[in-house]
């Protein structure tokens, strides 16, 4: 993006569709069908996971900066009820990847080797304690860059205490099947993202992995959703009570209107 673009995408973020600019723009408005309402509340798959392995291209609907500006201004006055468009958005976009993730599983379970129960018991440590020490060290990098160097350490001597746990953990499996068996890859699935994960993974493979674009997105995403069943749950208990507020209010009108007896009537 050049510094012209860059500059005109932050008005467009300050200052909405108002300022100016393209005239064709106004056009548009953030309450149209065709724009994106999870954009508009940050939190589109098609933004989220882009240039990513799972890239899904461009959102079908409008992606404007000025127009959530808009919506921005505009909320503050005025609820638009968008979060539940994206919480049904978001909702029908996970249940689509865990189902992918739950076809992936079955694949595995058909094509890898089958282990009895106590083996299996024994690599699903070894994969457990793998996946703990990738998102450590992801953490400990993340830290690090950000500055905090101390609590990046302290990280760091956890993963160092992983490492030995999972050595023991390895030895215990190695020991408990034929080698050439163990020399075989067992896969697992990422329940966050569908990714496969090799039990013979290395760190700094794991740590790519679970603080890649790819995962951390779907961890965004999944938190965001979270978040939209929480807010949208509360609005609705909101409006139920204003309702029944209502309801109520009606009810003690109409109650005090019978009360009350018209002068022509008793003068009659």
């Amino acid at each position: 993006m050049s510094a012209q673009e860059q500059m005109r995408a932050m008005l467009d973020q300050l200052m909405g569709t108002t300022r100016d600019g393209d005239p064709g723009r106004s056009k548009v408005r953030f309450t149209d069908d065709n724009v994106c309402k999870s954009f508009l509340l940050e939190c589109c798959p098609h933004d989220m996971l882009a240039s990513t392995r799972m890239d899904l291209g461009e959102c079908t609907k409008v992606h404007d900066l000025a127009l959530r500006a808009d919506y921005n201004l505009a909320s503050e006055k005025k609820d638009y009820y968008y979060e539940i468009d994206a919480m049904e958005h978001l909702q029908t976009f996970i249940a689509d990847c865990d189902r992918r993730t739950e076809l992936a599983k079955k694949r595995l379970a058909e094509t890898q080797e089958e282990l009895s129960a106590e083996i299996q018991a024994k690599a699903d440590k070894v994969h457990d304690l793998a996946e703990e020490i990738g998102k450590k060290l992801a953490e400990a990098e993340q830290l690090g860059e950000e500055g905090n160097v101390d609590e990046s350490m302290k990280v760091m001597s956890e993963v160092e205490d992983s490492r030995k746990k999972k050595a023991e953990a390895e030895e215990e499996y190695r020991n408990s099947m034929p080698a050439s068996s163990f020399q075989q890859q067992k896969l697992r699935v990422c329940e966050v993202c569908s990714a496969y994960l090799g039990l013979h993974d290395n760190d700094r493979r794991l740590a790519d992995h679970f603080g890649g674009k790819l995962h951390i997105g779907f961890i965004k995403i999944r938190e965001k959703l979270k978040d939209l069943k929480n807010l949208v749950a509360e609005k609705r208990e909101k409006r139920e009570v204003e309702r029944a507020k209502r309801r109520e209010d009606r009810e003690k009108e109409k109650e005090k209107d019978s009360r009350c007896v018209p002068l022509s009537s008793v003068m009659t």
